[in-house]
């Protein structure tokens, strides 16, 4: 089993990712429900010296799965974004990629059989 690494790194990813998802909102990543969630469960699941909590285990894998999902998440939309086609080209569209030109049609003007 991987290492989960430190819960203040997994914490402060949690956080990363939430500014992502907010974006460039006028209202700061700090004044919002998700934020104020984050920062109670961490701090009412740390480990004290004086106990052991299996919680705070369980919640610190629970939250690295959760990150490791947002994290893909968005690293899905952005390559979505970048390679997703631009729907059906018409066929002059697709000639004049490549620098050719198509006849006229039959019976059109510049047509000669």
């Amino acid at each position: 089993m991987a290492s989960l690494g430190s819960p203040l790194r997994t914490f402060r990813g949690l956080l990363r990712e939430l500014r992502y998802a907010l974006g460039r909102s006028d209202v700061s990543y700090r004044n919002k429900a998700a934020y104020r969630y984050l920062k109670e469960a961490f701090r009412y699941h740390r480990v004290t010296s004086e106990k052991l909590c299996k919680a705070q285990h369980d919640l610190h894998f629970q939250a690295a799965t959760y990150l490791c999902l947002l994290h893909s998440i968005r690293e899905h939309l952005v390559l979505h974004k970048e390679y997703h086609g631009k729907g059906e080209r018409s066929p002059e569209t697709v000639a004049g990629l490549v620098g050719f030109k198509l006849p006229q049609q039959p019976g059109g003007k510049g047509w000669e059989p």
